[in-house]
């Protein structure tokens, strides 16, 4: 090869630092690993409706119950935090409560006699967030950690040995402050990020947008130690073409660490639509539906964080829509709850409030493939992606993916100029067929990719018919 030629394809290849994959599972929710595509995309994948887990039926909660926070045990099991409201109120008015509810196994749900957890703690009850903190350092009594509030009152701390009885932490001194703009009247989430080392506080303030007017918005607040906070500011919205996202309502953001990649969070928030009304006044009086909530709508839209002040919106459109039926369509339905759960060796379920200002609100569990919120999609017709370069760790390459009968996936490394490496090319990589949350990638040599560690490489990828889910090197 010409020298200069050489040159310059060594520039362009590193032109960018690669990527630092190390063993971490990469999931297709952004394009943070792809360069090309030719005939893939990143396709939504659709939740499946799995039925109620749980009416909101006691005499303390009803059809104004919300915010709930799922809570994964480490003992086993799950417990679901959320307010209990049986009529309209004020925000943070005393007749708001917290209470639980608990699971073996996340799907099938049960009370225990008094499952109140806090009372007379207006205006946290209105909105609290409920956190198990992983750290095997924390004080026993700081394991459980809940923030709530209100505008007047800014973010309260509660904390707790068992989740049950909780005190108030440094009363007088709010997490966040009291504020002048309207803020927090939603459930603001939080969280302890692995990737950051520190706590994070995703909190909801209102932005002022030229042409939409004041928008419900996201902001973050970051802190070492849980007791001393700094407002970092609002986050970017950025859609996949690294244009700014569409500016619309996003009531609660649901913001989480995914578990089996938590250097990625994902938000499953709830988008409002204010003024947005399907139903007619009698349509509403059929539903028996409150009066005042019928007038707007909400869905669910995927949303995603690496870290910092960035959102990625690569999926517009919506994640869960409100489906059949008046019920889904009235003001306030459709808000996910915090956290996601496995529930099955390949199932993991999130949960959405249904039916909300009406007699028969409860929350609705949804499954979805393991790392399945969205795919590298090719359809029938070959296509192709090619990935950033990037460094790993590790000596297997291994993928969660779905074919179909007559689809296939195969993969190439190659090197930092882009050249197929020996034993490593496409005519050298077995043909992977069927469906699997765990494949080892192979050649015709084997799968062992222990002396391309530490290297720059990227990965060619030929598919059809196909939808890749995550992948790593491990």
């Amino acid at each position: 090869m010409n020298f200069i030629i050489y040159l310059a394809l060594l520039v362009a290849a590193t032109a960018s630092e690669p990527l630092d994959l190390a063993s971490r599972r990469e999931l297709f929710v952004d394009h943070y690993l792809i360069d090309q595509l030719e005939g893939a995309e990143l396709r939504l994948q659709v939740p499946r409706d799995q039925g109620t887990a749980f009416a909101f039926d006691r005499q303390h909660e009803g059809a104004f119950c919300g915010y709930v926070s799922i809570i994964t045990l480490p003992s086993g099991g799950f417990r679901a935090y959320y307010r209990g409201l049986p009529i309209a109120m004020a925000d943070g008015s005393s007749g708001e409560v917290t209470a639980y509810a608990e699971s073996s196994d996340g799907i099938r749900w049960t009370k225990p006699q008094d499952n109140i957890v806090l009372r007379d703690a207006a205006p946290a009850t209105h909105n609290l967030s409920v956190m198990l903190d992983p750290r095997v350092t924390v004080p026993v009594a700081e394991r459980w950690k809940a923030i709530g509030g209100t505008l007047k009152t800014g973010l309260l701390r509660y904390v707790s040995a068992d989740g049950i009885t909780w005190q108030k932490m440094m009363e007088g001194q709010p997490l966040l402050p009291p504020a002048k703009e309207y803020r927090y009247d939603s459930q603001n989430v939080l969280l302890w990020s692995e990737t950051e080392g520190k706590f994070l506080c995703y909190f909801r303030n209102f932005k002022a947008v030229p042409g939409y007017g004041q928008v419900r918005w996201v902001s973050r607040a970051s802190s070492q130690d849980f007791r001393n906070w700094t407002e970092d500011g609002e986050m970017v919205f950025r859609a996949a073409n690294g244009q700014p996202a569409p500016i619309e309502h996003l009531y609660t953001n649901q913001t989480t660490p995914y578990q089996r990649a938590p250097h990625i969070s994902v938000a499953l928030a709830a988008r409002f639509m204010p003024g947005r009304q399907v139903m007619s006044a009698a349509e509403a009086r059929a539903i028996n539906v409150d009066p005042e909530y019928f007038g707007d709508i909400s869905d669910c839209v995927l949303i995603t964080t690496r870290g910092g002040l960035v959102y990625d919106r690569t999926f517009p459109e919506g994640f869960l829509r409100p489906g059949l039926g008046m019920e889904n369509w009235t003001s306030r339905t459709n808000y996910p709850a915090l956290n996601l759960i496995q529930t099955g060796a390949a199932e993991m379920s999130f949960f959405v409030q249904r039916g909300y200002g009406q007699p028969t609100h409860h929350l609705a569990r949804y499954t979805l493939r393991l790392d399945g919120f969205s795919a590298l999609h090719a359809d029938y017709p070959r296509a192709e992606m090619i990935t950033k370069y990037f460094r790993f760790t590790g000596s297997a390459l291994e993928i969660n993916y779905a074919t179909s009968a007559a689809g296939s996936l195969r993969f190439e490394i190659q090197d930092e100029l882009g050249h197929p490496l020996p034993g490593f090319s496409l005519d050298d990589a077995r043909e992977i067929i069927g469906d699997e949350i765990s494949r080892v990638v192979a050649w015709r040599t084997g799968n062992d990719v222990s002396a391309l560690a530490g290297k720059i490489v990227r990965l060619r990828v030929v598919m059809k018919d196909a939808d890749i889910f995550s992948l790593r090197f491990r």
